[in-house]
């Protein structure tokens, strides 16, 4: 049997059960880049000073990283294998983050943490080959919804145990999980072999040559890194500006946004539908759309029932446009599915790093009013660029 046999025959084994199963997996690992986030002022209490700051910068940049360096792997070998590997890994590094002496040596923690935790983006293509063709956008979306979960509610699960316990022990909770999800995919996952035989340095090079040679892939990927990039600048911020004496609340009520924003966790399987049925084009700029109208939102609208409304906006706009362009991507070559991810989440994350430095800097100089002007910029740019670029982009595939 050929390995597009192979795929095919797995493919119409993949029941609802392994899709949640693998849902649950991507939202456990994703969740570990953002548990910094709602704990950045109980940390900064700890460590004083700027550098404090730059701590989910760099969980981010080592995501991206890891996209680069260990997502190519699934093209060349068994995704199952890596999956149980990088969730060992994970905990480890987890460990090492709740033991850390210095802010320098969590920030070095936090960027391990940030490369194992890319586990989730082997499971994304894992998911997309084994599903059928005419499923594909809705599993996609079932997964995908999995991770916006892991990234909202890894907000309101720190806030709690920061509040409650203290910064180190949310870092020590992540370890068990971490290795309940090892466990978990262990016994679920089938094996899985390459499509090509490819020695690794290939496999890097040959992400540069899909990137120079995909129109379509690059313009998903600048449009997803500049929505994921103002997505990361209120998050980033949002714990800070909720400590102000405007509101004087803490980082557990900061968490509790995330259960807010779960509402778009709605927008991933419908998303994925809508892709299916009438393509990813209109979902993709109706998702900018929407992220614009958030800031505009946070922006005039600066209350705690404002910021409720523009995070369920801004999530529904952010995840229905992630999951169509992920549609897209997954459609261009079903031989290089790990590579093509890499390239496309390696750019999003990029873009959350870009995006929490430059909020940063905004919320230092500018206030509020600077990060939503920066964020509804970044926005304005994923839109123009969507409905700037499409007369050059070429039809996609159902593959």
């Amino acid at each position: 049997m050929s390995q597009s046999d192979t795929t095919s025959a797995v493919g119409a084994g993949l029941g609802p059960g392994l899709t949640l199963a693998m849902a649950v997996a991507v939202g456990v690992a994703v969740a570990n880049i953002y548990y910094n986030q709602p704990l950045l002022g109980i940390i900064e209490r700890e460590f004083p000073g700027a550098a404090a700051g730059f701590i989910p910068t760099a969980t981010q940049l080592g995501y991206a990283a890891g996209l680069f360096l260990l997502v190519p792997l699934g093209d060349l070998m068994d995704r199952r294998r890596l999956i149980l590997a990088q969730f060992v890994v994970l905990a480890v590094a987890a460990a090492a983050a709740a033991m850390a002496p210095t802010v320098g040596t969590l920030i070095v923690a936090s960027l391990l943490v940030g490369a194992s935790a890319t586990v989730a983006q082997q499971i994304v293509p894992f998911a997309a080959a084994l599903a059928r063709p005419e499923r594909r956008g809705r599993t996609i979306g079932t997964v995908m919804a999995g991770l916006l979960c892991g990234i909202l509610f890894s907000r309101t699960l720190a806030g709690f145990v920061g509040t409650h316990a203290g910064w180190r022990e949310m870092f020590w909770l992540s370890v068990p999980l971490a290795l309940i999800m090892a466990a978990m995919m262990a016994a679920l996952l089938p094996r899985n072999q390459p499509y090509e035989k490819l020695g690794y340095g290939a496999a890097l090079a040959s992400v540069a040559r899909l990137w120079r040679e995909e129109p379509t892939l690059r313009r998903a990927t600048i449009v997803q890194a500049a929505l994921f990039a103002q997505f990361s600048v209120f998050w980033t911020i949002l714990a800070l500006h909720l400590q102000e004496p405007r509101f004087a609340l803490g980082a557990d009520v900061a968490g509790l946004f995330g259960v807010v924003g779960a509402v778009g966790v709605l927008a991933a399987p419908l998303a994925g539908r809508v892709a299916d049925r009438r393509g990813p084009a209109m979902v993709i700029a109706c998702g900018a759309t929407l992220a614009l109208l958030a800031w505009l939102l946070f922006g005039f609208w600066n209350s705690v029932p404002g910021l409720i409304i523009g995070v369920i906006v801004l999530d529904f706009g952010v995840q229905s446009s992630l999951v169509s362009n992920q549609h897209v991507v997954f459609a261009l070559n079903p031989s290089a599915r790990n590579r093509l991810n890499t390239v496309f989440v390696t750019g999003l994350f990029i873009g959350g790093a870009i995006g929490s430095a430059g909020a940063m800097l905004a919320w230092t100089y500018a206030g509020w009013p600077g990060v939503c002007s920066f964020g509804g910029l970044l926005a304005a740019v994923a839109l123009a660029v969507e409905l700037g670029g499409r007369h050059t982009a070429r039809p996609q595939l159902a593959e």
